[in-house]
């Protein structure tokens, strides 16, 4: 297993961050997901993998008071401990899980997996699907969440942040390859789709000339606005895919 990035990539991108330590409402993307699977499911813990600064680790302790574990390979915890506080959550109410998800052993099991932006950073897209299928309770629920960069904004990364781009997996942004995985792992009520009216952004946004966040800026809005008239979600245009699963 190949991984696409290091822990000093991920420390390096923490450190560019502003505003990670805030205060957690209904903002956070799929929180329709969320409702969705908390009205079907009969769900008391959950794992988020790969999930610092753990935004919607509090928002699930929040909003439903699951018993929440957050994995991810590099934490702050100084970040996480102040953003805790800013949400009325004791440090004790949040397991956090420092380590590589591929070395650390555990028995225990979870109604709910899922990670948001992980999976792309690998370069076997079974393998780290695998290891949330390892995690999940008999009869859990599996939700992952990747970018779609095969369209629009995936141009944008490509030839604009060519360095993020490459830290993605880009054959993992495919549908068909994400159902026969789960497929394979004999998952029930499988959902593989594309999320999203619209959305494109740049990392490195803020290094770029002037001109040029204009001219980004501009398209954004033109695009924004189109999709506000005309809504549906695709291959070229919808940020995100999503992958909803059972045991």
């Amino acid at each position: 297993m190949i991984e696409l990035t290091d822990r000093k990539f991920w420390l390096d991108y923490w450190e560019k961050k502003e505003n990670l330590i805030i205060e957690v409402k209904d903002q956070l993307p799929f929180k329709d997901i969320f409702e969705n699977i908390n009205i079907k499911k009969k769900v008391e813990s959950a794992i988020e993998i790969g999930g610092f600064p753990g935004h919607f680790s509090v928002y699930l302790k929040k909003k439903y008071g699951y018993n929440i574990s957050l994995l991810d390979y590099v934490i702050h915890r100084g970040i996480i401990s102040k953003l805790l506080i800013k949400n009325g959550i004791q440090e004790e109410d949040l397991e956090i899980i420092e380590g590589n998800i591929f070395e650390i052993k555990s028995d225990k099991k979870f109604d709910l997996v899922f990670s948001n932006g992980l999976i792309e950073h690998f370069d076997d897209t079974e393998v780290i699907i695998n290891k949330h299928i390892d995690f999940l309770s008999e009869n859990g629920k599996l939700f992952i969440s990747l970018p779609n960069f095969r369209g629009f904004n995936g141009w944008i990364q490509r030839n604009f942040d060519p360095e993020n781009y490459s830290k993605h997996n880009i054959s993992s942004m495919d549908l068909e390859k994400l159902k026969e995985i789960c497929n394979k792992n004999n998952l029930k009520n499988i959902e593989v789709k594309y999320d999203g009216i619209f959305m494109m952004w740049l990392e490195n946004i803020h290094t770029k000339p002037f001109g040029f966040s204009i001219i980004f800026k501009t398209i954004w809005l033109i695009l924004k606005v189109f999709f506000k008239i005309f809504k549906f979600n695709s291959k070229s245009f919808s940020p995100y895919i999503i992958v909803l699963a059972d045991k």
